[in-house]
């Protein structure tokens, strides 16, 4: 059982200490845990961190994190490869090559400019979570403030997803505002995903999805991503723990169905992995797994969805 997971942080943390070895460094996420751990593909974000936009511009940040993620993939082209298509995964796959998909997280680097769109597809990124925690000239995020909630794609909001449709880019929910949400689901003529985001009937996070949200997602093809951030999973948790996962797993797959779930573990963008301590912690958590889901539906939770739906987004 392979594993995609959805979404990572590493790379920020790379950049900024880039002395640490991307191998075998003290990140949750790196290539001897990929590999000792049975990595597939690993969704590498580019977090465009508001603590580096107090002295940089968004667009400045993605291409330095840029800079640093190719160099890795020069490095280390022997262990880790890029990958464009779920053709890539299995072409990696049969030569014993790990996959990296690389994503942007945060919208705010387009800036009402709709040709940066390409320019970052062009540099290899396939997804794009468009909102994070503030609003940007996409649109609105999750919030706590119930008419925030429900704002909507910006009109050029809806021109990023019809962008995104057109050149084959997997659009990303999490930190959405419902409302926007709602808007990529009405506009998005292909599957979307929440690539880090868990259940609001387990624990009411402006974070989590509502029950209609995640059938929303089953019922456009697209998957949701079950988050290892512990105030995201159980409310009042001090750490992220199996038991809470699977929970998570369990009734997201009763909303949305099981071909719509899978990982984004946001590992190295959460304070404490828990019971996971790192990415190794997907070994014991399948272990886990085996006493609530069948072996086919654990192989779709691991990657079977995900691939499914970069095929139906990317073309191939």
């Amino acid at each position: 059982m392979r594993i995609a997971d959805m979404h990572c942080d590493t790379l920020i943390e790379g950049w900024r200490k880039p002395d640490r070895s991307f191998y075998d460094g003290d990140t949750s996420i790196n290539l001897k845990l990929l590999k000792e751990n049975d990595s597939l593909v690993q969704f590498f974000a580019m977090y465009l961190s508001r603590r580096e936009m107090e002295t940089m511009d968004p667009y400045d940040i993605l291409k330095g994190i840029y800079g640093y993620y190719k160099a890795q993939m020069d490095k280390y082209s022997s262990i880790i490869r890029p990958v464009y298509s779920a053709e890539d995964v299995e072409a990696n796959r049969q030569q014993g090559i790990l996959s990296s998909f690389l994503t942007v997280e945060d919208g705010v680097f387009i800036d009402g400019k709709i040709e940066r769109i390409k320019e970052v597809y062009d540099m290899g990124v396939r997804l794009v979570t468009l909102l994070w925690n503030f609003e940007n000239s996409v649109g609105y995020p999750c919030s706590d403030d119930p008419e925030v909630h429900l704002k909507g794609l910006k009109p050029f909001g809806i021109e990023v997803v019809e962008e995104m449709n057109r050149l084959g880019m997997i659009i990303d929910v999490s930190h959405m505002s419902e409302g926007g949400f709602y808007d990529v689901a009405k506009y998005s003529k292909k599957p979307f995903v929440a690539s880090h985001s868990c259940a609001r009937a387990l624990c009411n996070h402006r974070r989590n999805l509502t029950d209609d949200q995640l059938k929303t997602i089953g019922e456009k093809g697209g998957i949701a991503g079950v988050n290892f951030e512990c105030s995201f999973l159980e409310t009042g948790s001090e750490c992220a723990t199996f038991e809470q996962i699977i929970k998570h797993l369990l009734y997201m797959k009763d909303k949305a169905g099981i071909e719509a779930i899978g990982f984004g573990s946001d590992f190295d963008g959460i304070d404490d992995n828990g019971e996971l301590v790192n990415y190794s912690g997907f070994t014991p958590l399948l272990d886990r797994m085996e006493k609530y889901f069948t072996g086919d539906e654990i192989d779709k939770i691991c990657s079977k969805n995900a691939l499914r739906v970069m095929k139906d987004v990317l073309g191939k």
